[in-house]
């Protein structure tokens, strides 16, 4: 470089490139460790020190979370990422991401699918085997990397009986799975290093960018000025285009004709050699009324550069556009997990998310099967949910989150907690008596089953008794329940809980009774109140009468009404009029000795199906279609005629599917899981 040129010595990057890619390097006395973070997070504390100057580090932190690795995993605790933001220095540790999966003979595995950020897999996978050499670990059967294109997959295999709390403290502690990040967030602040806090990295990335901005604008102004004062001068040698054309005919030479050009017509030095080097082509009227528009665009861009300049709330709004627009291209989802704390991992972090479908039958066992084998089991014609003991049959089945609490309502309106990773899993049978995975001693009537995600404030459960007694409760109140149960509806003597469901409050609950009347009433009629209040009248009952089920109505469907004796039918949701809570009601279905009391309840969608069972283990599928939609008194067609001694006790109603054979209950699931309503699945099942 010899001085003859400007030399670039600053990029006038839009990226904040120091939070979002981090940086690493050692030098004489000093180094710096920046981790990346997240584009949108960073971004929005921009915005966030944009609009209050004053904020402190702590506010900002509400936006940038931590640190987001691009390998994902882990961040435990909190403690070093506040260190370093409010310090810039802190120690931040790593957690490997490790799924426990099950096995079919009894034995667990380990998952390694994501590592701590810098960690290699290799050194990772020889430290474990060490381990094993040297009998630190003697719960490890196997050992595999399963790792392809598709991701990381190293399997840890555990021998039967091993104590996986143990085994992942001991790889915690031995090995790399989980590692330590010393942040320190020290760079060039104007050409001198400075340990800065992220408040003051964020300042200075904003002081950088308005700099940019104003270097720019300035640029750009003495640009269009420079233009519009060239396009003012050929405007000017157009209007008196004989007069120029006379004076540079009459010239010796350029000089000449530019001098007396600038006499003439008071011209610049610029303007004048701009016309000298004007084309003869410029002379026509089209191009005349063209540099007209040119000069009026250069003039319009010359006076909102000056109100840029002019102007500091400007060059913020300017700043804020384009970071999200950088947002809207580069930004992504976080990949790396923080968990509060700095003890152990929670376990559901290290159970593999996947959906599997939860079963109980009549005596009160309860299953788990992977959805995956379930589906399979049922291409082959196989059930994985047939009971092998005669006189049980299923009751519920339904899918399920591996890392959801599983609330389970008793019918003497108790409500247990049972994480659904801990339902114990057999691929065939009926599996282990609920009682005693939920730790009772007695016998338990289970009322209801729901899968929950999280405890909002937002949702309701409401309760209906067999007695027609409802009420409605918020779901927050029942996070947390302690081992034994908690109360979850006061019961009157003689009455028993009947079911459960999650609402958002502003539904409609349709009430059907087991002599064929159905009422119709706003969710919002029920008073919400606390978990040990017995609720309020919700269907007057007429002697001998029980409810028999309930609908919360979520959107215009059909409610199917199924009898003891296989009567079924669909009715339009609309001829269900809305009344007051606590009346009779009006016909559900005509009921007489032939058809049989009712027995169930459910609301069906165009492309749904029914599974319909009896005591005896009979069942048949009935697609929704095929129902015949009748009016509330009629007694509807017979889908299935029960043995001599049989009935019909148990109805699913399984979700329609899409093309390609993927079932379309994995939208309908997804909306179900936000209203907090399980997918109900049949014995046979759903492909």
């Amino acid at each position: 470089f010899d001085d003859r040129l400007q030399e670039p010595t600053v990029l006038p990057a839009k990226l904040p490139n120091l939070l979002v890619n981090g940086s690493s390097g050692i030098a004489v006395g000093m180094a710096t460790n920046i981790p990346p973070h997240n584009l949108r997070e960073v971004a929005a504390a921009i915005k966030h020190l944009v609009a209050h100057p004053d904020c402190s580090v702590d506010e900002l932190m509400r936006h940038i979370k931590g640190p987001d690795f691009p390998t994902g995993g882990f961040i435990v605790g909190l403690d070093g990422i506040k260190e370093a933001y409010r310090t810039g220095r802190g120690r931040i540790i790593m957690r490997a991401r490790i799924q426990r999966e099950s096995l079919r003979n009894g034995k667990e595995q380990l998952v390694v699918t994501e590592l701590p950020y810098g960690i290699s897999k290799a050194r990772v996978v020889e430290q474990i085997a060490q381990l094993v050499r040297e009998r630190k670990l003697e719960d490890i059967a196997d050992l595999r990397d399963e790792s392809d294109r598709e991701g990381m997959r190293v399997v840890i295999e555990l021998r039967r009986g091993a104590q996986v709390p143990r085994v992942l403290t001991t790889l915690f502690k031995n090995t790399a799975l989980q590692a330590t990040f010393g942040a320190i967030l020290l760079a060039l602040d104007n050409g001198v290093p400075r340990e800065m806090n992220l408040k003051e990295i964020l300042e200075r990335y904003r002081d950088h960018r308005l700099e940019v901005i104003q270097r720019r604008a300035r640029f750009e102004l003495e640009r269009a000025q420079a233009e519009a004062h060239i396009t003012e001068g050929l405007l000017v040698a157009l209007d008196n285009i004989d007069a120029v054309i006379r004076i540079i005919r009459r010239a010796q030479d350029r000089e000449v004709a530019a001098a007396q050009l600038r006499k003439r017509f008071r011209l610049s030095e610029a303007q004048a050699g701009a016309i000298l080097d004007m084309r003869l082509a410029r002379l026509t009227a089209l191009e005349h009324k063209a540099l007209k528009q040119q000069l009026k665009a250069l003039e319009r861009r010359i006076a909102d550069l000056e109100k840029l300049l002019g102007s500091r709330k400007r060059q913020l709004a300017l700043l804020v556009a384009e970071l999200d627009e950088l947002v809207e291209r580069y930004g992504d989802a976080r990949r790396t997990r923080i968990v509060k704390g700095t003890a152990e991992l929670p376990v559901e972090d290290l159970i593999a998310q996947e959906n599997v479908v939860v079963t109980l039958t009549h005596e009160g066992y309860i299953n788990r099967v992977p959805l995956d084998l379930y589906r399979r089991r049922v291409r082959r014609g196989t059930s994985v949910l047939r009971t092998k003991k005669g006189g049980d049959f299923l009751e519920r089945a339904f899918i399920a989150g591996t890392r959801d609490t599983l609330l389970v309502f008793t019918q003497d309106g108790l409500a247990h907690a049972l994480p659904v990773h801990k339902v114990p899993e057999a691929s065939t049978g009926r599996g282990t008596p609920l009682v005693r995975a939920l730790g009772l001693g007695k016998r338990a009537a289970v009322a209801a089953m729901i899968p929950v995600a999280d405890f909002s404030a937002d949702r309701h459960l409401v309760f209906l008794t067999a007695g027609g007694v409802v009420k409605r409760t918020t779901l927050d109140q029942f996070a947390g329940i302690r081992a034994g149960g908690i109360t979850a509806m006061g019961i009157r003597k003689g009455d028993r809980l009947l079911d459960v469901q999650l609402s958002d409050g502003t539904n409609d609950v349709v009430i059907v009774t087991r002599q064929g009347r159905a009422i119709r009433f706003p969710e919002a009629e029920i008073p919400a109140v606390g978990r040990a209040a017995q609720g309020v009248r919700g269907i007057n009952l007429r002697e001998g009468d029980r409810a028999i089920g309930m609908v919360v109505v979520r959107r215009d469907a059909s409610l199917c009404t199924i009898t003891e004796n296989g009567y079924a039918k669909r009715t339009p949701i609309g001829e269900y009029a809305v009344q007051r809570r606590g009346g009779v009601g009006a016909a559900a279905l005509a009921v007489d000795k032939r058809t049989g009391p009712l027995v169930a309840v459910e609301e069906l969608l165009p492309g749904d199906e029914l599974m319909v069972l009896t005591a005896k283990g009979a069942g048949v599928r009935v697609a929704a279609d095929d129902l015949p939609e009748q009016r509330r008194t009629s007694k509807g067609k017979r889908v299935l005629e029960p043995e001599p001694g049989d009935r019909v006790v148990e109805v699913a109603r399984i979700v329609a599917q899409e093309e390609g054979g993927e079932a379309k209950g994995a939208r309908k699931r997804a909306s179900r899981a936000r209203s907090g309503q399980p997918e109900q699945l049949s014995l046979i099942g759903v492909e």
